[in-house]
């Protein structure tokens, strides 16, 4: 399980990276400011949850148990859930997008609890 949330945090990182490039060149002059932000925080959250994919696949690799696979998980539903719908609210210009939002925030939570719990076995 490490191997596969090590592949996914460096994959998401690295897409966080172009994410963020193409805020700031492409999207700059094509979005108002505000979704220009929400893009910008999507891109951020998930490079900090791709980091935290990478701690996980560390702390799995030492001690594999429950916890860490929870929080491996969590932290791919929560950006999927946080980052893309802050995405496809920029796109789309859909606010009630918005309210998926703080679904995949309480997935970073819990998977931030878990990664806790699955370190104090490691």
């Amino acid at each position: 399980m490490n191997r596969l949330f090590l592949t996914i945090g460096a994959l998401s990182a690295g897409l966080s990276v172009a994410a963020g490039a193409f805020g700031a060149h492409a999207l700059r002059a094509r979005v108002e400011p505000r979704l220009l932000e929400v893009f910008e925080t999507g891109a951020r959250y998930q490079m900090y949850h791709a980091l935290a994919l990478i701690a996980v696949a560390f702390v799995a690799g030492r001690a594999p148990s429950s916890m860490s696979t929870a929080a491996g998980w969590l932290f791919v539903a929560g950006t999927l859930l946080f980052s893309g719908s802050l995405y496809a609210m920029t796109f789309t210009g859909i606010r009630a997008l918005g309210a998926i939002t703080p679904l995949g925030g309480v997935c970073f939570i819990a998977g931030w609890v878990c990664l806790a719990l699955a370190a104090r076995s490691a």
